[in-house]
């Protein structure tokens, strides 16, 4: 093949390597070089003599301040990422006691409000029995001797007495 002429750029295109690894390359072959008429370096090169292969890329060696500030920063994340982690469980135990104290409230309601009623029959009841207890004491109704209504009314108390204890153990 003929020898060209060919500026770095022309030769880093047909290397596919950059203009100035070209440069680089035309200065370690010792390869003749010419300036154009407008400036520009030319380079004489034989492109079938010329047995190139570029070497693979050297990756940059990362800034030591960066990996540390990665390093604190991904332990940070698993901390942050544990105390997540933790702040939900408590919230959960949380939850569960307060369903539990929610519950034990509606039972406690429901009992107060089985107690409230029973208390108000047992105000009627004791009212009742007062105003029987006055009637007797009082001896306001007529007919019959003072100990044979007496002894009614006491009967008649008696069953009251039973009725009430039964409706108080319901």
């Amino acid at each position: 093949m003929p020898v060209a002429l060919l500026t770095y750029a022309d030769l880093g295109a047909r290397l596919d390597i950059s203009r100035e690894a070209a440069r680089s390359l035309a200065r370690r072959r010792r390869l003749p070089r010419s300036r154009s008429e407008d400036g520009k370096a030319l380079v004489s090169v034989d492109l079938s003599a010329l047995r190139y292969t570029p070497r693979p890329r050297k990756s940059r060696r990362a800034d030591p301040v960066d990996v540390s500030m990665a390093r604190i920063e991904a332990i940070k994340i698993g901390a942050f990422k544990a105390e997540i982690t933790r702040l939900e469980d408590v919230a959960t135990a949380y939850r569960q006691v307060f369903e539990r104290e929610r519950e034990r409230a509606e039972r406690l309601a429901v009992e107060l409000q089985q107690a409230s009623v029973e208390a108000t029959a047992a105000n009627a009841w004791a009212a009742r029995l007062e105003n029987e207890m006055a009637a007797l004491r009082a001896d306001r109704r007529p007919g019959g001797s003072l100990a044979g209504r007496a002894a009614l009314r006491l009967g008649h108390l008696a069953a009251s007495i039973v009725q009430a204890d039964r409706a108080a153990r319901r």
